[in-house]
């Protein structure tokens, strides 16, 4: 039996987020429908992460026990012959039998972007989050400092999640700037439900003037959801990378 690791890109506008998830058409389940047409198994992948509805991947890994014999180099071929449009196999490779896509996982990287433009863009209203009021990109970067380090970030996690421990530590926290769009980078060895689209909402609120960038350290040290940011929407969120 072979273990299989691949690497996807997709765009996550058409679907209610990665996860399988009854009455609704999600990632997952397109994947492993077109995997078990391929190797005429029954087949059940082990994700990197559950993006949400909306949101994006560029190089999203999973991975999958098959009997099939087929070359492991054929899949991508193979695979994005009868996948839709909007998602991709990049790259395929026989890993060892302990490796597993979601609890190998070492740290993960998101970008979320942001257009900051009095005129929206049509042609990345699915792809990036309009925000019309000019954002002071200089304070949220001194905002984002509060942030990188280990920390309890239960003030940055969406109500309704059950973990065993809010602590997670991030590793690096950037923005770049091209015109009117802004991108944020973070790098951490876990994620809780929403975070990065409630510290882009609360970056979002400190490059604005609602909030001041000292006043992050406080919420951070609050433990307070309410004393946060909005959970920015998902269409600007991709997950950009993931290290094993």
């Amino acid at each position: 039996m072979k273990n299989i690791a691949l690497t996807l890109m997709y765009d996550g506008s058409n679907y209610f987020g990665y996860q399988r998830q009854t009455g609704f058409l999600t990632i997952q389940q397109v994947v492993e429908e077109c995997i078990s047409k391929i190797t005429k198994e029954k087949i059940t992948v082990s994700g990197c992460g559950r993006t949400d509805s909306g949101v994006h991947a560029l190089n999203y890994v999973l991975s999958f026990k098959t009997n099939s014999q087929m070359p492991v180099d054929k899949y991508p071929v193979a695979l994005n012959s009868i996948l839709p449009n909007d998602i991709s196999v990049k790259s395929a490779k026989e890993v060892s039998d302990d490796f597993d896509g979601r609890f190998s996982v070492k740290q993960k990287t998101y970008i979320y972007k942001i257009h900051n433009s009095e005129i929206p863009n049509p042609f990345v209203q699915n792809y990036a989050y309009h925000y019309k009021y000019k954002l002071d990109l200089e304070k949220m970067k001194e905002a984002a400092k509060y942030i990188v380090g280990t920390h309890d970030f239960k003030c940055f996690m969406a109500s309704g999640a059950q973990v065993k421990t809010t602590v997670r530590t991030v590793y690096e926290l950037t923005f770049e700037q091209n015109g009117d769009d802004i991108q944020m980078s973070i790098t951490s060895n876990g994620f809780l439900y929403n975070m990065v689209r409630i510290i882009a909402g609360t970056l979002m609120y400190v490059g604005g003037g609602k909030l001041n960038p000292q006043d992050v350290k406080n919420i951070i040290e609050s433990k307070d959801r309410r004393l946060a940011g909005i959970t920015a929407p998902p269409q600007g969120l991709y997950l950009k990378s993931v290290e094993y």
